[in-house]
This record gives C-alpha cells, structure tokens and sequence, in this order.
C-alpha cells in the first residue's frame, strides 16, 4: 500500500511539473497559476503527504471491507461463517509457518538437534510438516485472482478430505477426529489376531503364556496395566513380532494407527514405521520433562489423539490420566523396541475408559 502511494504521489507530481513547463512554453500560463502548481507539486512530493494518502486509502479499504462482511452476515449466514474461518485458517497457517521458521533458524544458530528441543517446538514442528502435505495444494489453488472463491466451495465439499485443522471450526474438528479415529479403530482387531497368531511360534514358555494371558485379557474387556505389556518386550525385538521380521500384512494393520499409507512396498512401510515411532518416542521423553499437567485441555485431547486415543470423546481428567498412563509405558523403551510401542497403541487404548463395551463395538465392527 505504501508503494502504490508512492507512486501515484510521483507520478502526480510529474504531471503537475509538465503542465507547468506546458504553459510556460506556449505563453497561456500566468505567474499566479505557476506558484500555485507548484505549491501542489510540492505538497504531493513529501513524506508526509504519501503517508497520509496511504493512511487514506487503507482506511477506504477496511471500510470496505467491513460493509463487505456485514453483508454476508445480514444476507449469507453460512458462507460468512466459512468465509471466516478461511481467513482465519490462513492466519493461522502462516503464523505456524513464522513460528516453525523461528524455531529452525533457532537450531541452525546453536547447532541443535531436533529431538533435544522443548516439546511444545518439536510437537510444532512434527504438526507442521504433516499440516503442510495437505496445505500446499490448498495454497496453490489460492495464488489466480478469484481462486479463493474455489476454495470456499471445497471448504463446503469436502471440508474433512481436502483441508486442515485450521480451516475446521471447533465442532468439525471433533466430528471429524472422531470419524478419522473410527477408520483406525478397524485396525486393533487384526493387530490384536496377529498377537494370537504369534502365540504358537514363541520358544519361551513364560513368554508365551504371558502374551496368550495379555491377548485374552484385552480380548475380554479389560485394560492392562503397564507392567504387563513391559514383561514382553523381547518378544518385540527378536520375534516375528519385531518390525524387521512382521509380515507385510501385519504391518498395513499397524500402519493405520499413525494414519500412514500401506500402498508401498513393504521394507518402506517397516522404515515409515520405525521413524515414526522414534518421533512420538522423543516426544514422550520431552513431555515427561515437560510435565503433561502444564499441558492445557486442547493440548492434552491432541496429544492423546495422536498417541492413539481419542481424547475428544474423554473427559480433560480421563485424558490426563491416560497419558500419565502412557508416558509411563513409553520412556522406558529403548529406541529397538518400536514395534512395542506401536502395538501399545492397541494395548492400552482399545479398552479404555469403558473396557467392555469399547472392545465388543470395535469387535463387532469387523464382522
């Protein structure tokens, strides 16, 4: 806005300053008319006066814009609302862009890794990057003039498919988190076959009969406790149940926990898993010294959510104290042990807060 002023006040002066040359040349202007052009061609060149007709213009513009949005509020409800949010999604967005640059420009300074940063940075910068997969398209279909009108009729269509969490408004963020969750909820039945299936093959009787007595305990409605699930955790480095040796198939299942694609091959799908895993390791590590009750309510349903349990259905308390419960589990497990990790997912969430019922609703929904 600045610029264009500057301009237009320029490019007014020139002309004021040819008319003046104009008149004296053909002999029509008189001294009077000179002084007072010249006065103009003064005011309009200073600092001041470019400042002001900028000032002007973006006092026009917010008028403007105001009876703009108070008309679609009088006589289109719902797409103001849409409108709304849209602006705020991309303010949003780019303050998320602003802060994720900060925080690199942080570590580039000092040398840092990532997995040393405070949670609330590594947290930031893990979001963003799975934010910026789906944005980018957004963005690009924006740059045309009059684009934003299209992205205001896929907001309408397909607000779950084809946008971000900034661009939901509250009441579609839980509806839409609880449809995603559903979708991984399919998966707990085959991760928790492929235990069983594993039973048979395992030499050590004592570990044997501890998963065989962990299957059917999650099996029956009940939550085990992290002790449990930690008195099997070689089975899940040097079994067929580690993510060197899991089948392909077994595999794709966990792949839906951590809504990750099972379209690859599968020594891709074991490293994606793997990297994966580590992160949310590192971020456990950085949440317990964190603390989770410095957390606040929309940032411990989040960090359930991600972590496998769907924190928008629970309580603020039920969910703190699960995640008290899963740090728990988590920041005792060496960086080897990921597979564990991942099929702590299923173990400790499936039957939680209401046991019974939760695995019975999820048992029938792959009949």
């Amino acid at each position: 806005m600045a610029l264009f002023s500057a301009r237009l006040s320029r490019n007014m002066s020139r002309l004021l300053f040819r008319a003046q040359v104009s008149d004296m040349t053909i002999g029509l202007g008189t001294s009077k008319q000179l002084q007072t052009r010249l006065r103009l061609c003064q005011h309009f060149s200073t600092s001041k006066a470019r400042e002001g007709l900028g000032q002007t213009i973006i006092v026009r513009l917010q008028w403007a814009n105001e009876k703009y949005e108070h008309f679609l509020q009088e006589r289109f409800p719902n797409f103001y609302i849409l409108y709304r949010t849209f602006l705020n999604g991309f303010q949003l967005f780019f303050q998320d862009a602003k802060e994720v640059r900060g925080i690199k420009t942080r570590m580039l300074a000092n040398n840092t890794d990532r997995w040393t940063l405070p949670y609330r940075e590594m947290e930031k910068l893990r979001q963003f990057r799975s934010d910026m997969i789906i944005a980018i398209p957004l963005l690009l279909i924006s740059i045309p003039p009059f684009a934003n009108y299209v992205v205001f009729i896929l907001m309408y269509l397909f607000p779950r498919h084809l946008l971000i969490r900034h661009f939901w408004t509250s009441q579609q963020l839980v509806e839409f988190q609880a449809v995603y969750h559903s979708h991984r909820a399919h998966s707990y039945r085959p991760v928790m076959d492929a235990l069983m299936r594993a039973v048979p093959s395992i030499k050590d009787g004592n570990l044997q009969l501890c998963l065989m007595e962990l299957c059917g305990k999650v099996q029956s409605g009940g939550h085990p406790i992290v002790s449990e699930v930690h008195a099997l955790r070689t089975l899940f480095v040097e079994s067929n149940l580690g993510l060197k040796r899991m089948y392909a198939d077994d595999m794709k299942s966990l792949c839906s926990l951590l809504f990750l694609t099972s379209h690859l091959p599968s020594f891709l799908i074991g490293l994606r898993l793997n990297s994966h895993a580590l992160e949310l390791m590192h971020l456990d590590r950085a949440l317990s010294q964190l603390g989770p009750n410095h957390l606040s309510d929309a940032e411990i349903k989040q960090a359930c959510y991600v972590r496998g349990m769907n924190g928008y259905s629970l309580s603020s308390s039920q969910c703190r104290e699960w995640l008290a419960q899963w740090i728990q589990f988590s920041i005792h497990l060496r960086e080897s042990e990921t597979s564990l990790y991942l099929h702590g997912m299923v173990l400790l969430t499936v039957n939680y807060p209401q046991p019974h019922q939760c695995w019975l609703s999820h048992r029938d929904q792959g009949n």
